[in-house]
């Protein structure tokens, strides 16, 4: 193992032991949803993850240290840290934090650097990073990443305050297999739906883990989308996102927020505006997207014995 990388006891056995792994990112925890809000939905990812036989691993970077599968306690420090003083680490932070001991919190980019070095294949998150809406150069190093390193994502799609159309475009361009999870589209994150086609459909476990263990075999360096649904009864109506989504960007814009700092805001924005929809809807999608994450890591484990 690199130096610098801490692997929790129980995620060093399930590696020798090639138990299912699903990793999990931490950048929800310190910029996406407020204590206590945040330790129980990392909480409730973990159990979800377990629930279905697979061992969860939360990646995040504490005085300089890469943990790869936080215990109780790390993560109960980490959701209670302020966000200002935790830095998102895509690849290009990993050597920042490190070198200068700071704490950094893995965004999608991120975790799939770390997952791929030590060998977990499965990844859930809420949504990828995309591009932004009005900004068409502004576009998340999530996309970059998925491009090039083969971990498969299982996700909600693309967070849907940023613009779908052109970050499926750039999906495509970057060679990104897009895969739809029991769906015919592109999930648009808060919404079930969207007009976005996915390449391939598949309706359980099984078929998922097949592409995923083909996608190794070939030797492709790229990454997968595994676009999930988020659960029926938690879904935010796509006009109210849409018009909440539109709004909160012209805010950002006039207030010149932009970068790193636009995800945040536009999420804590969605929240105020939909009246806290958004964060049951975000919650939600979470917890289930871990529990279908176990389930395909699961069965990848069972065809390749």
């Amino acid at each position: 193992m690199p130096p610098h990388i801490i692997l929790n006891p129980t995620i060093a056995h399930a590696l020798e032991n090639n138990l299912p792994l699903v990793a999990l990112e931490s950048t929800v925890i310190t910029h996406g949803l407020p204590y206590p809000a945040n330790l129980d939905a990392a909480r409730r990812m973990e159990a979800a993850v377990r629930a279905q036989g697979a061992v969860p691993a939360t990646i995040a970077i504490l005085d300089g240290k890469i943990y790869v599968g936080l215990d109780d306690s790390q993560l109960l420090r980490l959701s209670q840290l302020d966000g200002s003083t935790v830095r998102k680490c895509s690849r290009r932070d990993l050597p920042i934090v490190v070198a200068c001991g700071e704490h950094g919190a893995t965004t999608v980019a991120g975790t799939m650097v770390i997952a791929q070095i030590v060998g977990i294949e499965l990844f859930a998150t809420g949504g990828i990073g995309g591009v932004h809406r009005g900004h068409p150069f502004d576009i998340s190093a999530d996309l970059i990443e998925l491009g090039r390193t083969p971990v498969t994502v299982v996700s909600s799609g693309v967070k849907s305050i940023l613009d779908l159309p052109a970050t499926r475009e750039v999906l495509e361009t970057n060679g990104v297999t897009v895969v739809g999870y029991q769906s015919d589209c592109l999930p648009a994150f808060y919404s079930r739906a969207s007009e976005l086609m996915v390449d391939v459909r598949v309706d359980n476990a099984d078929e998922a883990a097949a592409i995923v263990l083909a996608r190794r075999e070939l030797g492709l360096q790229i990454g997968t989308v595994m676009g999930v649904p988020v659960p029926e009864s938690a879904e935010l109506a796509p006009h109210i996102a849409e018009t909440a989504a539109a709004q909160a960007q012209a805010e950002a814009d006039e207030q010149g927020i932009h970068g790193a700092a636009a995800t945040p805001f536009l999420l804590k924005r969605m929240v105020e505006l939909t009246d806290g929809a958004s964060m049951r809807a975000n919650i939600a999608l979470l917890e289930n997207n871990a529990a279908v994450a176990a389930q395909i890591a699961v069965a990848l484990q069972c065809i390749q014995k």
